[in-house]
C-alpha cells in the first residue's frame, strides 16, 4: 500500500515537473512570408530620322561659296530644318565627301566637298552619316582621312568607312532614351577604283559573310540595328531583286531597319518579316536631298522618320524581359528647287507651289501612292513642324 502511493506521489511531480517545464518554452514564432511585387514594365521611346542623299555638285557649293575659301548652306536647309532636328537620333547618307578644301574641290565624276557641309548638317540635328557609297574613294586616302577628322571635330558618328583595322571592327553606337543604336554601312563597290593594298578597311563592301558577324556584334551590344546598303539600279523607282534578297538576309538576321541609297530616286517602303516572325522596315531608297541633278524625280527626295519603343518586363522573380517596336513610320517627301543651276532650296513638297513646280499637288499625290504600295498606313508629314 504504501509503495503505492509512494509510486503515485512520484508518478504525479514527474508530470507537473514536464508541464512546467513545457510552459517555460518560449513559443516559436510563426514566420510570415512575404509575398514578392513583381516590378512594373518600364517603356522607353525614341524617334530616329532618316534623309537621303547629301551629293554636293559645283553648282552648290559654287554658290555656297561666301568668300575667303569659306562656304555656308544655312539658307538651302532653312525650311526643312524643323523637321530635322526635333528627332533624337538623324541619319544622312554623305555621297561626296567631305574632303576639304586643302586638297581642291570637285563635283561629278570624283567628289569632293567642302568641310562646311559637314557644318549644317550638324547644324539641322543630324547625329550620324553614312560614309559607304560609290564614291567613297574619289579622291582617294587623302580625302577619307580629311573627312574622319572632320566629323570626330563636330561629334557626328560616321560609318561605312574608318582609318584603321581596329577601327573597321568597332560597331558605332549611340543611346538615347535608354535605347542603344548600333549602325552599319555598305556599299555595292566605289566605281572601280580599289583600296590601297593592305588598306581594306578604308571602305565597307557588301559582304554576306562580313555583315553576318557585324550583326551578330550588334546584336550582342545594342536595342536596334539600322543597317545603311548603298546598292540598286540608278534612276529606278523600283527595288530590285537583289535588294530584296539582301534585305530578306538582313531581317532574318535580326537587323531592324534597312536603308538603301544609290538610285538617286525614291522607292517605296517596305516591312519584311524575319525567320523568327520579327518585323523589318526597309526604305529601298530615300533619294536626293541635296543635289543638282535635274530631272524631276531625281530632285524628290524624303525625310523618313520612324517611332522606336523598347519594353522591359520581369516575371515573378525579377528576371527581365526587353521587347523593342517599330513603329508609326512617317515620310516628308522634300523637292530641291533650283532654276539656272542657282538658288538651291529643299522644300518639303507639300508645300511647293504651282508656280515653283507645274502639276505640283498631282506630283505630290502620285508620289504618296508610289511609296505606300506595300504599307498602306504610311503616313505623310503634312504640318509645320515647330
Amino acid at each position: 500500500m504504501f509503495k503505492r502511493y509512494f509510486l503515485f506521489i512520484f508518478i504525479l511531480l514527474l508530470v507537473s515537473c514536464a508541464e512546467n517545464n513545457i510552459s517555460k518554452q518560449p513559443l516559436e514564432k510563426q514566420e510570415q512570408v512575404t509575398p514578392p511585387i513583381q516590378k512594373e514594365p518600364e517603356i522607353y521611346t525614341a524617334t530616329i530620322n532618316a534623309l537621303g542623299d547629301i551629293l554636293i555638285h559645283e553648282p552648290i557649293y559654287q554658290e555656297a561659296y561666301i568668300g575667303n575659301n569659306q562656304y555656308n548652306f544655312s539658307d538651302m536647309f532653312a525650311q526643312v530644318k524643323p523637321y530635322l532636328e526635333k528627332a533624337d537620333i538623324t541619319i544622312a547618307n554623305s555621297e561626296s565627301i567631305i574632303g576639304g578644301q586643302e586638297i581642291g574641290l570637285s563635283s561629278y565624276p570624283q567628289f569632293n566637298s567642302p568641310y562646311e557641309i559637314g557644318d549644317v548638317l550638324k547644324e539641322v540635328g543630324v547625329d550620324v552619316v553614312n560614309m559607304a557609297n560609290n564614291h567613297t574613294l574619289d579622291r582617294g586616302e587623302e580625302a577619307i582621312q580629311n573627312a574622319t577628322n572632320y566629323w570626330n571635330k563636330l561629334g557626328i558618328t560616321y560609318i561605312g568607312a574608318s582609318t584603321s583595322y581596329d577601327e573597321a571592327e568597332q560597331i558605332k553606337t549611340l543611346t538615347v532614351n535608354q535605347i542603344t543604336f548600333s549602325f552599319l554601312g555598305y556599299t555595292y563597290g566605289t566605281n572601280g577604283l580599289q583600296v590601297p593594298e593592305g588598306k581594306d578597311y578604308l571602305v565597307n563592301y557588301i559582304d554576306e559573310e562580313k555583315m553576318k558577324k557585324d550583326i551578330e556584334k550588334a546584336k550582342e551590344i545594342s536595342d536596334i540595328i539600322v543597317l545603311n546598303l548603298h546598292m540598286g539600279d540608278e534612276y529606278s523607282r523600283n527595288q530590285n531583286e537583289d535588294q530584296e534578297k539582301i534585305a530578306q538576309l538582313a531581317a532574318d538576321l535580326g537587323v531592324h531597319i534597312i536603308l538603301f541609297h544609290h538610285s538617286h530616286v525614291l522607292q517605296p517602303v517596305k516591312w519584311y518579316i524575319g525567320n523568327t516572325g520579327n518585323q523589318t522596315f526597309a526604305i529601298h531608297s530615300l533619294g536626293n536631298f541635296l543635289s543638282s541633278q535635274d530631272e524631276l524625280y531625281r530632285q524628290i527626295g524624303a525625310l523618313l522618320e520612324l517611332d522606336v519603343k523598347k519594353t522591359i518586363t520581369y516575371d515573378k522573380e525579377g528576371k527581365p524581359n526587353t521587347t523593342v517596336e517599330i513603329n508609326h513610320p512617317k515620310l516628308l517627301p522634300t523637292y530641291v528647287k533650283f532654276q539656272n543651276w542657282r538658288n538651291y532650296e529643299i522644300i518639303p513638297l507639300y508645300l511647293v507651289t504651282e508656280e515653283q513646280l507645274p502639276n505640283a499637288k498631282m506630283i505630290y499625290d502620285e508620289i504618296k501612292t508610289h511609296m505606300s504600295q506595300y504599307v498602306t498606313n504610311l503616313q505623310f508629314i503634312e504640318y509645320a513642324s515647330k
